[in-house]
């Protein structure tokens, strides 16, 4: 059976019950429907129901958490709908808002402060007029259809993020198949790179997953900087890896003929270069500057 509607609870709007729409949406250009369910709205496979109603049942298509135990581990909605799609697992990898958005859903401001380790009204500070205008005219509906201003916004909240969820994963097998990481030999002794070759095709951003890849591998402690290829030219870009300052690229733009930019806080550099060799070599330049600076 095709799904008909969406319809999750109405009052007050959550961004667990708000995502999870969003995600749904993106697979099923349906209204959403605010209030409460019925009897027959559970068993019928065509409505899927959100946040609401006390059951999870993915076959009959609904998705409440409310009547889990208080034991249990944090998870909301979205959590549900992501784990129905077969995201769930990427999304606790590569989302790192997920986890607080499934403890701020389940136990509370705060608790969810006390487990970030800061005080509640930091909370607060974190929000935007994004946040409350985007869930306070969501709540104010009964019912959004497709082409009206919020269900719209809400379809690309949710492309944006089942196409990251799904892109990353195979960005991320695509750097596996051509990825080296590389041991360079210094003044100041041995450190790691990871290198990204050129390839034909060329991916639209060259440099993207490679810090999500190095973590995936267990190498964000050894791992200080990341080389990949320069989409504006033949040559590579030198960076840091999590902002290491064991890496200091700002002499190398003076000293070096093929070094066309360094950033002058030293976090970054381009060569016309594509020699590994020579990169290995700016590399130890850049490592061996960082002790002297």
């Amino acid at each position: 059976m095709s799904i008909q509607q969406i319809l999750t609870h109405p009052g007050g709007a959550h961004k667990d019950d708000f995502l999870a729409c969003c995600v749904l949406i993106h697979s099923h250009a349906v209204p959403i429907v605010r209030r409460e369910p019925t009897e027959e709205d559970l068993a019928d496979i065509g409505t899927i129901i959100v946040d609401v109603g006390h059951e999870h049942d993915p076959e009959r298509n609904n998705f409440d958490h409310h009547q889990f135990p208080k034991d249990s581990p944090p998870i909301c909605a979205l959590s549900l709908v992501l784990q129905n799609q077969g995201l769930y697992e990427d999304a606790q990898n590569f989302c790192a808002w997920l986890e607080t958005a499934e403890r701020f859903d389940c136990t509370g401001p705060v608790d969810t402060a006390k487990w970030l380790g800061v005080d509640r009204e930091t909370l607060w500070k974190l929000n935007s007029p994004i946040d409350i205008t985007l869930l306070r005219r969501f709540a104010k509906h009964t019912e959004l259809k497709p082409g009206e201003p919020i269900w719209e916004i809400m379809r690309m909240i949710g492309e944006d993020l089942v196409v990251y969820l799904r892109d990353l994963r195979k960005r991320l097998k695509f750097i596996g198949e051509h990825a080296q990481f590389w041991t360079i030999d210094s003044a100041v002794g041995e450190f790691e790179v990871l290198f990204m070759p050129r390839t034909d095709p060329m991916p639209e951003e060259a440099s993207s997953g490679l810090e999500k890849f190095i973590e995936e591998q267990g190498k964000q402690e050894s791992v200080i900087a990341m080389v990949y290829p320069d989409r504006r030219g033949e040559g590579y870009g030198l960076s840091r890896f999590n902002d290491n300052k064991r890496m200091e690229y700002s002499a190398l733009e003076s000293s070096c003929d093929d070094v066309h930019f360094a950033h002058n806080r030293g976090f970054i550099a381009k060569t016309s270069s594509a020699d590994p060799e020579r990169l290995r070599e700016l590399l130890k330049m850049a490592r061996e500057e960082s002790d002297v600076k």
